[in-house]
């Protein structure tokens, strides 16, 4: 390695080191958030001139908000209030940042920063060589936004994307600690910081060469890229906590599951806490939150839910997501342990949206109600969930548990693992050397794995990482097949032949395993040349010699990738087989219910309180157009929910209401039956 790249490193360390995990602050405790746009570009006049003191107050005092994210900067480049580094908003003729400051901290409200960073449109006019470029020397919205007419219309989210480094970092830093000089920090969240899109301009290039980097070796390019990410948060949290050491930190994309480089270089690692933006109605749906919950909620610092007022997405004005919505994503958003932060976005003259108030104020009341039962709870559960960190793959094998309502914890980053019975293996193979260790230890220590599809096999799929029963023969021989299960998973699924949309890996198991469903092949795959029907061709009607389903001890093998199956087809049948494989494994899950499929269930334990906590949700979003949608929060009755814990319950009651419940014991579970509940209640159980 040459001599500077070592003195680079060091200095990259040094500073990383300083400023990695900081020191949780007050404000990321904060349970009822909004998080209030305010992108106004020059085209708009009269910025803030309607901005009154005394309806801002009311406004969010009625509506319970306890912190409110305002704007220093966004992403046209502007800054609201008189700064010396940036470029105030030109339509702004006062401090807009200080007086939102001022009339916030009056009435108790917390009011972090936003300060946007990747997109800037002011920065990148004016200064073009910010602008990230890839290997051709293209960006990546660049060619598309220079062909555009000035009539034609704009694209929704088209932004060039900038890289905090160099000059840009030097003045994003600037701005910061004089923020830090002039104003009453309670924190800082920084927006758009681009982890994943790697830096080819001429700056960044001429860094590489320094560096000693080989611009063509991408693992070596991507780790230095990654290495002044972290150098431009570390140098940021540096300067905040020396100014407000009480400050909150969050750096936005840092936590996105669809980041790889998220979980590869552990970039939440800069943050306080761990805010999880998803705006469900049109990204990734109702169903990716609890897992990014779940995994965060094992770092150890206070998560937050983020969702929007919007019925589309950000920067809708006039959108308006319903209160029955808004009620059951707060609801959620607690029941799986996190604060709740609502978005919105400030229309330029100032004035605050009574109405949107009203709705987000409907959830924020129902949040006070429960609020003490769900952030700071511990994830407890027996069923483990092994992530791969493919995110597809993830949040495939996470709906199949959450719509069989399995409680389930994240084990990848879970400390103690002395609760697990079953950890679920998805059909992904990411396996490491130190993984099969682990995962071997933990069978050897009783524990029992289900693997679904290649999730066993080693990464270049020449043969399994994990000892499961059986030897690897190859992929399928034809492009569907068909399962026969035996009469021990036969419960709700038929006992006749039933599709496989992706057919099973082969599999020779070994002499002594326990065969518990079979495989019937099509008698051809469906080609041009060869096809009959409509669409798959029928079964044969002899069992192939490689298996469906087999048990190994305590390894159950399913050869079939349900999870990925049942994410893009979502056929029952599917959900039941998987249900019926993890309860031959699972004798003592710490919750059961019998909620319908879309209900939701999530275990927290509270020892410092005594008591665990039992989150029952229930609601059907449906897909309207762009945007999934809950409309109907219709009640659910005569829940049966079965406990078993190692404390011995004294107490049950229902929360919001404190409605006592009978308890009924039998062997080492109790039971309760929760009468009736609408959109979420709590059952608290004290011991």
């Amino acid at each position: 390695m040459k001599p500077l790249k070592i003195v680079i490193n060091t200095l990259f360390l040094m500073g990383i080191l300083n400023a990695q995990n900081p020191e949780v602050s007050s404000e990321d405790f904060s349970s009822r958030q909004v998080h209030l746009d305010f992108h106004t570009s020059e085209h708009l006049e009269n910025i803030g001139v309607q901005f009154d003191k005394a309806a801002w107050q009311k406004t969010l005092k009625a509506a319970h908000v306890n912190s409110i994210n305002i704007f220093a900067k966004g992403h046209h480049g502007y800054s609201y209030y008189p700064t010396k580094v940036g470029t105030q908003h030109p339509n702004l003729g006062f401090d807009l940042l200080k007086s939102q400051i001022e009339a916030s901290h009056e009435i108790g409200i917390k009011t972090p920063l936003y300060f946007a960073i990747g997109w800037s449109v002011l920065d990148a006019v004016t200064h073009p060589e910010w602008i990230i470029k890839d290997k051709n020397g293209k960006s990546k919205k660049g060619d598309m936004i220079q062909s555009l007419n000035d009539e034609d219309p704009y694209p929704n989210f088209t932004w060039e994307l900038l890289m905090p480094e160099g000059s840009y970092l030097d003045v994003i830093l600037k701005q910061t600690e004089e923020l830090c000089r002039d104003y009453d920090i309670d924190g800082f969240w920084y927006d758009i910081i681009p982890n994943n899109a790697i830096n080819y301009n001429a700056y960044s290039r001429a860094g590489f060469e320094k560096a000693g980097i080989d611009i063509n070796n991408d693992l070596e390019v991507e780790k230095h890229h990654v290495e002044k990410i972290k150098f431009f948060m570390a140098s940021c949290n540096a300067i905040i906590k020396r100014y407000h050491p009480d400050a909150s930190i969050f750096y936005n994309w840092s936590t996105h599951m669809n980041n790889s480089n998220t979980f590869k270089y552990k970039l939440y690692e800069y943050n306080t806490s761990h805010d999880l933006e998803d705006l469900p109605t049109t990204w990734e749906g109702y169903n990716e939150f609890p897992l990014r919950a779940k995994y965060f909620s094992n770092i150890g610092k206070p998560v937050t839910g983020m969702s929007g007022k919007f019925h589309t997405a950000w920067g809708e004005f006039g959108g308006f997501k319903y209160p029955n919505a808004l009620k059951y994503e707060a609801a959620s958003m607690i029941a799986f342990g996190a604060n709740v932060n609502f978005g919105d976005q400030l229309h330029p003259s100032g004035i605050i949206d009574g109405e949107t108030y009203k709705n987000i104020g409907s959830a924020f009341s129902y949040v006070k109600n429960i609020e003490a039962y769900g952030p700071g709870g511990k994830q407890r559960a027996r069923t483990g969930l092994w992530m791969t960190f493919d995110n597809d793959t993830e949040q495939a094998t996470s709906l199949l548990l959450l719509d069989t309502q399995t409680n389930y914890v994240v084990v990848n980053n879970l400390e103690d693992w002395s609760d697990l019975e079953v950890i679920v293996i998805p059909s992904k193979p990411n396996f490491s050397p130190e993984n099969v260790e682990t995962l071997n230890q933990f069978v050897a220590r009783g524990g029992k794995l289900l693997v679904l599809g290649q999730g066993a096999l080693k990464k270049d799929l020449s043969g399994f990482a994990l000892d499961v029963g059986g030897s690897y023969m190859g992929k399928a021989s034809y492009d569907v097949d068909y399962s026969v299960v035996s009469e021990a998973l036969s419960k709700n699924v038929v006992r006749s032949p039933f599709l496989n949309y992706i057919p099973a890996i082969k599999i020779k198991p070994n002499a002594d395993v326990e065969i518990l469903a079979t495989i019937r092949e099509p008698y051809f795959s469906r080609t041009k040349a060869h096809y009959t029907s409509h669409q798959n061709t029928p079964y044969n009607l002899e069992s192939a010699s490689h298996p469906a389903i087999y048990r190994d001890g305590n390894t159950m093998v399913v050869a079939h990738a349900l999870d990925k199956m049942y994410l893009k087809y979502g056929a029952q049948i599917h959900r039941e087989l998987f249900k019926n494989t993890l309860d031959a494994l699972l004798t003592a899950p710490m919750v059961r219910t019998d909620l319908p499929s879309s209900g939701r269930v999530n275990l927290l334990h509270f020892p410092d309180k005594n008591r665990y906590v039992v989150h029952l949700l229930y609601a059907t979003p449906v897909q309207r157009g762009v945007a999934q949608v809950i409309d109907d929060l219709v009640p659910v009755y005569e829940t049966t929910v079965e406990i078993n814990v190692n404390e011995t319950v004294k107490k049950a009651y229902l929360v919001p209401g404190h409605t006592a419940l009978d308890i009924v014991k039998s062997k080492d579970n109790i039971s309760v039956i929760v009468p009736k509940f609408t959109c979420h209640t709590a059952l608290v159980l004290e011991y």
